[in-house]
């Protein structure tokens, strides 16, 4: 009897050992709280060659967390190069406006609303992306003239409380273009 248990005493700790080398493997493989983000333009063009006719670019913001960790209290910057013939318009409501009119799914602008060059936006009733899900601010629209020459780079930053220094979006739009006049010049 007693070989029965000193054999049933050494599969018990050669089974112990097992479970901690099970653990210990599991701990090594298991991925630490991450937070990752990335943030990108989605856009798309209409560029007029015609003097009088304006051309248009028509873009969406995207935030995508990639980590395993909620991103809390997101917001965005989408800047426009100082006093460049770029406008910019789209759909958010303004912090002063009436609460009823701030639905979930819309943006706020929490900046200067005279700033043509700074847009600082915060989506209203989200306070939070979860591990791969993707916020983003949609349809916005640039516009500006072919009558003058453009150049300038679009922004976009993405802040929250995990990256207080901010995040910039991986694709600036690039834009440029000659006005016709000048181009007669380099012909």
């Amino acid at each position: 009897m007693n070989h029965v248990e000193e054999k049933i005493n050494e599969l018990k700790r050669q089974t112990d050992f097992y479970i901690q080398e099970i653990k210990q493997k599991v701990e090594k493989i298991m991925v630490p709280d991450q937070v990752s983000v990335i943030s990108y333009f989605t856009a798309s063009f209409n560029i007029s060659y015609i003097l009088d006719d304006e051309s248009i670019c028509l873009g969406t913001y995207h935030i995508r967390n990639l980590g395993n960790q909620p991103i809390t209290n997101p917001s965005i910057l989408i800047k426009l190069p100082e006093n460049s013939p770029f406008s910019f318009s789209g759909r958010y409501v303004n912090e002063h406006f009436a609460t009823e009119l701030k639905a979930t799914g819309s943006w706020e602008r929490f900046n200067d609303q005279s700033s043509k060059d700074e847009f600082w936006l915060k989506p209203v009733g989200k306070t939070a992306i979860e591990p791969n899900e993707t916020l983003s601010f949609s349809n916005f629209q640039i516009k500006w003239a072919h009558n003058l020459s453009y150049s300038g780079s679009i922004m976009g930053v993405t802040y929250c409380d995990q990256f207080k220094e901010g995040i910039t979006v991986l694709n600036p739009i690039n834009l440029n273009g000659i006005s016709p006049a000048q181009e007669e010049i380099y012909e």
